[in-house]
């Protein structure tokens, strides 16, 4: 194996180790500047700002231009593909204390950064309640990858079947249902849905990464460090980056589901 240049990264961390430099990227991802716009955007001193973009432009990550603007390079425009999950991670970093990635394949977790701009819900009240946004917004689609089945959400996402939205869910086979589900799936007609292929289900082997979106919005809930399903806490947002993130999840998840079976679902009382 190659050995890995630590110097030279080491040396990039210590380059963007100081609160100015990560602004003078910033602002310059959103569009080049002159240093007297910059020290007047950063309330700085014009001598403080040349010295560090100074360092930006040594390190590789800013250009300077013939008229004297400065902009992000290639190197400085590749930095911010990753910041985004620096930024999330950083920022969670108590909740991650507790919790855990799973069984997530890797390619996910390098995507992390799509969830910088979500909102933590915090306590199962917040959180299933939420769901229940999520369901009654949705105007295509509602898909679930499941370890929980609250009973008070049941009734609203049959609803949103029988006006045509689509109901895809993926059950963990150790997902924590109500013991009546039965009775209550036959009293709202989830048969004719299901026969009509408006509500589809497959089943996954213990799943670590709970999600729920709609056609704009979703919500991602991780497991504890201990392995245990965790849906008190949960990120949910509407930006693109994010609702991407769910949707190639939860694709993901299907492709490497099995089909549904009733008997594999343990029933459990739960409140």
């Amino acid at each position: 194996m190659e050995k890995v240049d630590y110097e030279k990264s080491a040396q990039t961390f210590l380059e963007l180790a100081s609160e100015q430099r990560l602004a003078i990227l910033n602002n310059l991802r959103e569009k080049e500047s002159k240093l007297s716009t910059l020290a007047k955007l950063l309330d700085s001193s014009p001598s403080e700002v040349f010295r560090n973009l100074d360092r930006l432009t040594k390190s590789s990550f800013i250009e300077k231009k013939k008229n004297g603007n400065y902009e992000l390079a290639t190197y400085g425009k590749a930095f911010f593909a990753i910041l985004p999950s620096l930024e999330f991670l950083s920022t969670n970093e108590e909740y991650f204390q507790e919790h855990s990635f799973g069984d997530m394949p890797h390619k996910f977790v390098q995507r992390i950064g799509a969830l910088t701009n979500s909102e933590l819900v915090i306590g199962f009240t917040g959180v299933t309640e939420t769901w229940r946004e999520i369901f009654s917004n949705a105007k295509e689609y509602v898909y679930g990858l499941l370890v929980e089945e609250p009973i008070g959400l049941i009734e609203p996402i049959i609803n949103q079947a029988k006006k045509g939205i689509q109901v895809h869910t993926i059950f963990s086979d150790s997902a924590i249902i109500p013991k009546n589900r039965k009775k209550i799936l036959s009293e709202l007609g989830v048969d004719k849905l299901i026969k009509d292929g408006i509500i589809q289900r497959k089943i996954k082997n213990d799943i670590k990464v709970a999600v729920i979106l709609n056609e704009k919005e979703g919500g991602i809930m991780f497991s504890t460090i201990k392995g245990e399903p965790d849906i008190s806490k949960m990120f949910f947002g509407n930006s693109k980056l994010l609702h991407e993130w769910c949707l190639d999840y939860f694709r993901y998840s299907w492709n490497n589901a099995h089909p549904f079976r009733e008997e594999k679902l343990k029933t459990r009382k739960i409140k």
